[in-house]
């Protein structure tokens, strides 16, 4: 039988992303074995918003490494598109929780570098980065340097600097969490508006958030993953039926937001505790 394919060479019908018992294991210094994450098993369907929460140092950054073949399974599989993951992808973008900005460069020639390395003529590459800089509110401030720029300006050129090369896969670790209070929610309603079109045809990315906000990961997302304490595996999957369209500040008044936050604290809660347990009895 013949496996259709689609437009990227992956098998129709296959989750966007998939981690089969995946675990990693890091050497440290001494020479001992760290274990970041363990039997994780954590399926992201095409076009799905996940967001994934744990207690600090659980392994959540290391998830996303995983998925964008920085790092390679110790044991176990990930599979994007129904594929192995042999190394860094073309279809995968991922904001850091630093900003990914060349000083030196202007904001136009920050957003235009990643289609210039990929071989786009620079015409072409000026064009493209001209119109995602006008989708983030950016279009009169091309010229400038990063340090110039506000930390909600210097993010939404992260964002263009992403999604001018049209990923499949959107990885964001904690993109957010060094902005005020105010700047955050309007970067998160940009996030959310953007995220449905910004592909060609309107077809949404695939998007895996970290963060350590529970406001944050149910106002974003379609179900928010419980990491356990470290090392991480999934303890719970929690679906988020709120409507779309959504706005961050008006949502999270909504009943059933504080439902489902007081659901999801009620799990991720007990990892908070149980890591906070771990280092009050390493210091004493």
């Amino acid at each position: 039988m013949t496996i259709g394919r689609n437009g990227q060479g992956a098998p129709d019908g296959a989750p966007a992303i998939e981690l089969r018992g995946a675990s990693k294991v890091f050497r440290t210094p001494s020479g001992a074995g760290h274990t970041a994450v363990r039997d994780l098993d954590l399926t992201v369907a095409r076009g799905e918003f996940v967001a994934v929460v744990g207690p600090t140092g659980c392994g959540k950054s290391t998830t996303l490494t995983l998925v964008s073949g920085l790092e390679e399974p110790t044991e176990g599989e990930v599979l994007i598109g129904g594929e192995p993951v042999t190394g860094i992808r073309p279809e995968v973008g991922f904001v850091f929780q630093q900003d990914a900005v060349f000083p030196w460069r202007t904001v136009l020639s920050n957003v235009m570098a990643g289609p210039r390395f990929r071989g786009v003529p620079k015409a072409q590459a000026r064009e493209r980065a001209r119109d995602w800089l006008g989708r983030v509110g950016l279009a009169s401030f091309a010229d400038r340097y990063p340090h110039q720029l506000s930390g909600g300006q210097r993010k939404r050129v992260a964002l263009a600097q992403t999604l001018v090369g049209d990923p499949s896969i959107l990885l964001m670790d904690e993109p957010f969490s060094a902005l005020d209070v105010q700047t955050r929610a309007l970067m998160s309603d940009e996030l959310l508006e953007l995220w449905g079109g910004a592909r060609p045809g309107g077809a949404a990315a695939s998007v895996v958030f970290v963060t350590h906000d529970l406001e944050e990961a149910i106002a974003l997302a379609d179900k928010v993953v419980v990491m356990t304490a470290g090392p991480a595996t999934v303890k719970q999957v929690f679906p988020v039926p709120l409507e779309r369209p959504r706005k961050v500040e008006s949502v999270r008044l909504e009943a059933a937001f504080i439902e489902i936050y007081r659901e999801i604290w009620s799990s991720l809660g007990e990892e908070v505790r149980i890591t906070r347990e771990r280092g009050a009895s390493r210091v004493a």
